[in-house]
């Protein structure tokens, strides 16, 4: 007998349709295998889809990109628990989640839905300079490395017109390549690459900001900031490092229903 699983695609970090990340949130009762779970993703074909266990003491998320699993994102969380508080919950002002990178959590903030992750502070790395100058056209000024590599630009103007060579960024080290830069109306912008992946731009990364947000709050002497990734797509992130933690703020709308059928 076919099963049916409940498919709901989300646009995160999106004040209306068709802006933000995109994500799909699909809602199981138990488990499937990983292969499978990470050929649903392939056939959503976006740059994450959740997948969602009820649990106890809340929700179990997992996100697959079109090619692994991944250890955080925070568009699909966001996105995970704008279903939930909305549609599952609606009475419910926070969200808890289990995950590979520990408990999260969303809450309602006035109009913003507010998702808690870890800091993830990246360290010097001078020593990838000319590999992100030959990758990027222009050299940064800096470079850290957490999980991502994060190459620093002079100015807003540097990070919008910047075109990769995916090729050399594909050899670089770390998940994916960030660049970053001191904003006009913003405090920081930004733009996320992972060639790895399709689109290897990614529209707005919450993950990315675990690392971006310590560093422009130690550059910038204040711990709540204003952020745009400037994608084809763009969004806008409330952010806050408070601690070890790092609080990302944005709005989500869902844009597609339905069902994924299985044999």
């Amino acid at each position: 007998m076919a099963q049916r699983i409940p498919f709901h695609q989300i646009d995160a970090f999106a004040p209306a349709p068709f802006q933000g990340n995109p994500a799909a949130v699909m809602l199981l009762e138990d488990w499937l295998p990983d292969d499978l779970m990470l050929r649903i993703a392939q056939e959503n074909n976006l740059a994450e889809t959740a997948f969602l266990v009820r649990e106890a003491a809340g929700w179990h998320v997992r996100w697959f990109t079109t090619a692994y699993e991944i250890d955080l994102c925070g568009h699909a969380t966001l996105a995970s628990a704008w279903l939930i508080l909305h549609e599952l919950e609606p009475g419910a002002d926070r969200v808890a989640f289990r995950s590979r990178s520990g408990p999260l959590a969303v809450e309602r903030e006035g109009d913003l839905l507010v998702v808690d992750l870890p800091a993830r502070p990246g360290e010097a790395a001078t020593q990838h300079l000319d590999a992100l100058e030959a990758a990027l056209g222009v050299r940064p000024r800096a470079a850290l490395l957490s999980r991502d590599l994060v190459a620093v630009l002079e100015d807003e103007d540097a990070v919008r017109g910047l075109e990769p060579d995916y090729a050399a960024l594909a050899d670089l080290p770390g998940l994916g390549t960030l660049i970053t830069a001191p904003g006009r109306s913003y405090d920081f912008v930004s733009r996320c690459f992972y060639p790895q992946d399709i689109p290897p731009e990614d529209p707005v990364t919450g993950s990315a900001h675990c690392t971006l947000v310590p560093y422009w709050a130690a550059r910038l002497g204040r711990t709540r900031l204003r952020a745009f990734q400037a994608s084809p797509r763009g969004g806008e992130l409330a952010c806050e490092l408070r601690g070890d933690r790092v609080r990302l703020g944005g709005r989500a709308v869902k844009v597609l229903e339905g069902h994924m059928i299985l044999p």
